[in-house]
């Protein structure tokens, strides 16, 4: 069995490897059947088990990702009303709800806590809940998002379900990342500035100033001003090029199969290689035959 790079802290299985075996609750003994006896067991399994259950379970929450991320943006256009403030905490509560269920499915609930992607998601679930706040500082919620595209079941799960993800994993990451990044900053370009910049009066705003800071276009036609807004100009710039240029070179470069020499280690490799080009061990890498 072989095994790829780290990805989120755990190990992804190569492509060669079989389907791991769904981890035991740890909570207590499972049913007949193999369902869990407990509660605590049930939640751990419908975030960390393979059935098909479980992958659905993970899937709706990604959706439900989405949707939060959709609702930041779309009511940043809108006036501030009644409505809108109740709108925010039901969809505050629900992400508590989900917050609540995940923590209690985990075997470290506090060390969980401590994560700073889970810091991030209780900052943006708080800003729901706490109308004085306004919008706050819900477009955190993506970090969130980023990390269910980086763990071992739901990348595994995306192998297995869509060939173009398969096919094209890097490519997909990387233009993750770069979406990401916008959208984190345009997000912190409107919270920063939308009460005192005139020129920041919504989401499109703030990601046309974004774009414009990370492609160096700078046209001048909307600034940031005072200190903080050039340090904020700054990080666009150096930290979105970084991860633009990223993006070229998996669009670029030739392409390669990810699957992992077992002499040495080697993770790219020629579609039709059959030797390693590092080492000449003999490879054995999964072929979907010809359509």
């Amino acid at each position: 069995m072989t095994r790829s790079a780290h990805t989120d802290g755990r190990l992804l299985p190569g492509a060669g490897d079989a389907p791991s075996a769904p981890p035991r609750c740890a909570a207590g003994p499972d049913s007949p059947g193999g369902r869990p006896a407990t509660l605590r067991g049930w939640l751990r399994h419908l975030y960390f088990g393979e059935t098909e259950q479980a992958r659905r379970f993970r899937y709706a929450i990604l959706v439900l990702d989405l949707v939060t991320i959709l609702f930041v943006v779309t009511t940043s256009f809108l006036p501030r009303s009644l409505a809108l403030e109740i709108a925010d905490a039901l969809l505050g509560l629900v992400l508590l709800a989900e917050f609540a269920v995940r923590l209690g499915g985990h075997r470290r609930p506090w060390r969980e806590l401590l994560h700073p992607t889970t810091l991030a998601d209780a900052v943006a679930i708080g800003s729901f809940l706490a109308p004085v706040l306004g919008e706050g500082f819900g477009f955190l919620r993506v970090l969130r998002t980023l990390r269910l595209l980086h763990s071992y079941r739901v990348l595994a799960r995306l192998r297995r379900d869509i060939p173009w993800f398969r096919r094209n994993e890097e490519v997909a990451l990387a233009v993750t990342h770069l979406a990401v990044f916008l959208f984190v900053m345009s997000g912190l370009v409107y919270e920063t500035q939308h009460r005192t910049n005139p020129e920041i009066a919504n989401y499109a705003d703030a990601l046309y100033f974004t774009v414009t800071a990370l492609t160096t276009t700078g046209f001048g036609d909307i600034t940031l001003p005072g200190t903080t807004g050039r340090l904020l100009a700054v990080v666009i710039m150096i930290a979105g090029v970084t991860l633009f240029l990223r993006l070229a070179q998996t669009l670029f470069r030739p392409h390669k199969v990810r699957f992992e020499c077992p002499t040495c280690g080697l993770l790219r490799h020629d579609p039709d290689a059959v030797h390693c080009k590092a080492c000449g061990t003999l490879l054995h890498i999964p072929d979907e035959g010809q359509a």
